[in-house]
């Protein structure tokens, strides 16, 4: 029973600051769970992308309410990132004969998305300029084009959607691969990816594509992962009662904080949280289940 509450608190921390910043979902609830609760890689990152799926479910109502979304670049994202996913959780099935094998590879694949994402939110500015440069264009036209919605920044966008659908379905078999991999990259990084190919979309639709694809991608990795029985139930649960009402209150009262320095903690966070999967993958499993007091006390356990 303690261990619900505990899930309850993970999910308001977590929840609370998808709210404020508008990113961390995965990249913070899967570390929680496998380095603070213990749970097992596997069914951390499963419930993770049902957790994610539902709780950005909403969101996605309200940009498709506000004409947010950009349903080209769901498509083609979608043509690359779910059959992907598919793809991904078959390997995982037919080519490791338990979950003990790949444990070792989700969490090596979780602390290399945890850096990128953390790579992004710290230094997301800084990449922007570096490419609108190359591309020859001043931060003043920029910021017009992202703010503008005539139908001349329309044409831009079309234009812009033909000539890099390829690599926007290229970048959907990226994420669907790794978000599949470690619940970590449908947000922040799949953000970034999508300001880089369309610099002169408004970030509001660039926000609004991502989290309907964020949506449909962690559902099928979700739900791939249930069929696999790495799915904890009763743990998504209590992770929504916490989450739902604190992404509720941290949208409410994100814009009297200073989100700009709670990024760069986020951010901080996430790089130190990915540089230690990385390089301890063996020491982010979780405890083993017969402690080493009761082989000593009781022989027969090793027998």
């Amino acid at each position: 029973m303690t261990t619900d509450y505990y899930f309850i608190l993970a999910g308001l921390l977590v929840g609370f600051c998808v709210g404020v910043t508008g990113v961390g979902g995965g990249s913070l609830m899967t570390p929680i769970l496998i380095s603070v609760m213990g749970i097992p890689p596997q069914v951390a990152i499963g419930t993770d992308l049902l957790y994610a799926s539902i709780s950005k479910f909403c969101g996605s109502l309200v940009h498709a309410k506000k004409l947010n979304i950009v349903w080209p670049i769901v498509i083609f994202l979608s043509i690359g990132s779910i059959p992907a996913s598919l793809g991904t959780t078959w390997a995982l099935h037919h080519f490791f004969s338990s979950a003990n094998e790949y444990k070792k590879l989700l969490t090596m694949v979780l602390g290399f998305m945890l850096v990128l994402t953390g790579i992004s939110i710290l230094f997301r500015a800084q990449i922007e300029q570096f490419f609108a440069k190359r591309r020859g264009m001043t931060p003043e036209a920029r910021h017009h084009l992202h703010e503008a919605d005539s139908v001349e920044a329309q044409a831009i966008q079309a234009k812009a959607l033909l000539k890099n659908k390829g690599l926007v379905v290229f970048m959907g078999v990226v994420l669907g691969v790794f978000v599949t991999l470690s619940s970590v990259g449908a947000g922040a990084f799949g953000i970034m990816a999508l300001v880089l190919l369309f610099p002169n979309l408004p970030m509001i639709r660039i926000i609004g594509s991502d989290v309907v694809h964020a949506v449909l991608l962690t559902l099928v990795a979700g739900l791939g992962h249930l069929l696999t029985g790495n799915v904890d139930f009763n743990m998504l649960t209590f992770l929504l009662i916490g989450a739902i009402p604190a992404i509720i209150v941290g949208t409410l009262v994100s814009s009297k904080l200073p989100e700009h320095q709670i990024r760069r903690v986020l951010g901080v966070t996430l790089l130190l949280l990915g540089i230690n999967f990385v390089v301890n993958p063996v020491k982010a499993k979780a405890a083993p289940t017969t402690p080493p007091a009761a082989i000593i006390h009781n022989p027969k356990v090793v027998s």
